[in-house]
């Protein structure tokens, strides 16, 4: 029994429930307290005033008509048939002899001036109830009292429905809290169950979304985004992984090739001299290689953000046009800046310049063959957004490779030098800047568009 009660002794959700369920329960019981109290106490404090009430009337009638007006006031006051059975009220002589007052009590007992609680007996039966005695100036006694034991019932059923009540609030409270423990773990059950099938291995595996438009809903929407992320960072590095393995695999046994070879006997020094060097251009390629892959993971990271700060657009795409002025001249390729709109941005200057390096010597490289090969480079602000657009008119993408553009070691031509690495550098760079990057055909050539947010 104890071990079947551990699990929701220790369950978060009915500890949060129970929680709040004692407080409500709690706060009910005080107000139910102060609601009983305030109720016995205004029952006494009503016949208190009663009481205190008649004795003045009735001194006032005796101060202006004497006993005979004293007298017939009480027989009034008792044949009013307001609480008559319950009020009392005698007058006695200075030897203690009944003048007038109600039948249904017996003669009261000796009390002073204050209101007094005292046993009445009514109708030969003993009674609770309060009871004065004043002395009027002719010698004789008016009592004045009222029996208790109507208010005393009326107090106990008071008493026994709030006890009711409780009890009947204390059992929703107990359900209550089963139930919005169950409810809860329905809501985090099937969260956590997904978060176990994930570290199973199973990265498709998501959280069904509910109906319902509340916290868990967007928790669930959160999760499951963050699931997608993860599954794309998953299938990031085993592409990254299966694919540095195959072209570190190619140049390495190159240059082990030619090292082995200038290594063979009868090899002259021109020959040991032509493999370093072809060794060092590979070496020198694959450190170009992992310099971009280790540029593509700080950028994913977002290690860099914390150093943005408001950066030209146009100037950083200016100082890079100049910077690749001379290689376009040498390619017969004309490559200018449109536009001069001095749009600002939220970024790494040193960053932005490597994605917009990136993207001209892509456009540069692909068109060069092209006759008239040209290049635009245009930077725009629309709205809340600063638009970069890099233009070219070379051959353009097919539609089936222009999906691939950006990924990770994609080449359209593997004829052309290159890592296949530049375009995902300008990716990631882009998603660390909170930025589009969208390839569309230009009709001829292949536009760029690069779009962020303005600062």
């Amino acid at each position: 029994m104890r071990a079947g009660l551990r699990p929701w002794r220790n369950s978060a959700a009915f500890r949060l429930a129970l929680a709040f369920a004692g407080m409500a329960m709690l706060i009910m019981v005080i107000t139910l307290s102060v609601f009983y109290i305030r109720t016995v106490v205004l029952l006494e404090q009503r016949t208190l005033r009663q009481i205190a009430s008649t004795t003045q009337q009735l001194e006032a009638r005796f101060d202006q008509g004497g006993r005979e007006a004293l007298v017939q006031a009480i027989e009034e006051s008792l044949g009013d048939g307001e609480d008559s059975d319950r009020e009392l009220l005698v007058l006695l002589d200075a030897d203690g002899r009944r003048i007038a007052g109600s039948n249904r009590f017996a003669d009261p007992p000796a009390s002073g001036s204050d209101i007094e609680e005292q046993t009445l007996l009514r109708s030969g039966h003993p009674s609770p109830g309060y009871l004065t005695t004043r002395k009027l100036p002719d010698g004789s006694r008016l009592v004045v009292g009222h029996d208790r034991s109507e208010q005393l019932q009326m107090a106990e059923l008071v008493g026994d429905a709030i006890k009711a009540a409780t009890f009947l609030a204390l059992l929703l409270v107990v359900g209550g809290t089963y139930l919005f423990r169950d409810l809860l773990e329905q809501r985090i059950g099937a969260l956590r169950r997904t978060a176990a099938q994930v570290a199973a291995g199973q990265l498709a595996e998501r959280v069904q979304p509910s109906d319902r438009d509340d916290e868990f809903a967007l928790l669930e929407h959160d999760i499951n985004r963050m699931l997608d992320r993860i599954e794309g960072l998953m299938q990031g590095v085993r592409h990254v992984s299966d694919t540095i393995a195959h072209n570190l695999r190619t140049p390495l046994t190159r240059a082990l090739a030619r090292l082995h070879e200038a290594q063979r006997e009868g090899s002259d020094a021109a020959a040991l001299r032509a493999a370093s060097a072809a060794t060092i251009g590979e070496l020198e390629q694959l450190n170009t290689v992992f310099h971009k892959l280790l540029q593509i993971a700080e950028a994913e990271a977002g290690a860099q953000r914390q150093q943005f700060t408001l950066q030209s657009l146009q100037a950083i795409a200016a100082d890079v046009v100049e910077l690749y002025a001379f290689v376009a001249e040498d390619q017969g390729c004309t490559l200018r800046l449109v536009g001069d709109d001095p749009a600002q941005v939220l970024g790494d200057r040193d960053l932005l310049a490597s994605a917009v390096a990136n993207l001209v010597d892509n456009a540069l490289k692909y068109s060069a063959q092209t006759p008239g090969a040209r290049v635009e480079v245009a930077v725009c602000a629309k709205d809340d957004r600063v638009e970069l657009t890099v233009r070219d008119n070379g051959p353009g993408v097919p539609a089936a490779a222009l999906a691939r553009l950006g990924q990770r070691f994609f080449r359209l031509d593997e004829r052309l030098p290159g890592t296949g690495l530049g375009l995902a550098s300008v990716g990631a760079i882009a998603q660390l800047h909170r930025a589009s990057l969208v390839f569309e055909d230009a009709a001829p050539g292949l536009r760029v568009r690069l779009t962020l947010p303005a600062g």
